[in-house]
């Protein structure tokens, strides 16, 4: 099929979750075996072995089902393509986890059309567990679709953290954000691995997600669930976000969570800016 013809969506999803699911496995299968880890960049962010036999299982998938398509992946960067059609590939979200023995990461698969994120897959791996949606026709889990979010009834929201991976440590406006989540929220996530902080938020384990700076390419798979799933998404002036952005050079900062939750967070977060401006 060209790349600039119309797709089977369904048949996108099925692809998208057949690859994250076979990552997954291949994940499973050697991450409790010696594996090397290397330094990638100078903020602390890591790559392994596993990052790239992931990327390559899920690159040849899509390869072979849609061989015209734009693939952008994490470690082998863009794959050229015709058309407007892009896969998005996280092969392994949470590499700092898997370094430190952590059971806690995700392989995320998003198609795009002109930025916007159409189809998504997002694979816990530990769990054996898959998360998918399709933009309009809602999401799914292990248990069939996602319910629509329903009101947090009145509490401390428990919150989910995400930020940009090569943001700097002592960043002022990200540490002032985080210090006021954590004197006002129940409890404030630091999962280092985003893709699972979407679906908690998607299936209702927790309240809202702030992001700030978070980077883009890890963005749209967990996002495009969470919005299926009926979860309020916003950038921090209040407009609404639909999750079109660029990757993979487009940092985003944004609130989500159910209404309730969001506002009372883009109150806290203008009120912290406005703060911190002064």
């Amino acid at each position: 099929m060209d790349g600039k013809e119309r797709i089977d969506l369904q048949h996108a999803c099925a692809v998208a979750t057949e690859a994250a699911e076979a990552a997954g496995a291949l994940l499973r299968s050697r991450a409790s075996k010696p594996f090397e880890v290397h330094d990638k960049g100078t903020q602390g962010d890591l790559v392994t072995d596993l990052d790239l036999a992931s990327e390559a299982e899920i690159v040849a998938r899509l390869r072979r089902a849609f061989p015209h398509h734009r693939i952008l992946s994490e470690e082998l960067g863009e794959l050229p393509g015709s058309g407007p059609w892009t896969w998005l590939v996280d092969p392994l979200d949470g590499t700092n986890n898997v370094a430190i023995g952590l059971g806690v990461f995700a392989v995320g698969i998003a198609l795009c059309r002109a930025e916007l994120p159409m189809v998504a897959a997002v694979h816990d791996v530990p769990a054996a567990a898959t998360w998918s949606a399709r933009r309009g026709g809602g999401a799914w889990g292990p248990r069939g679709p996602l319910p629509t979010r329903r009101p947090a009834v009145g509490r401390p929201p428990t919150l989910g953290w995400i930020q940009g991976h090569d943001l700097p440590r002592a960043d002022p406006r990200g540490m002032a954000l985080k210090v006021r989540l954590e004197g006002e929220a129940k409890r404030v996530l630091h999962l280092w691995a985003p893709l699972l902080c979407w679906v908690m938020l998607a299936r209702g384990d927790i309240d809202g997600i702030v992001a700030y700076q978070a980077d883009s390419i890890d963005l749209q798979a967990g996002l495009l669930i969470a919005q299926e799933a009926g979860v309020e998404v916003r950038n921090l002036d209040g407009d609404l976000f639909d999750g079109r952005c660029s990757v993979p050079d487009e940092r985003v900062s944004l609130v989500a969570g159910t209404p309730e939750t969001v506002e009372w967070l883009l109150g806290l977060v203008a009120g912290e800016l406005k703060a911190f401006a002064t």
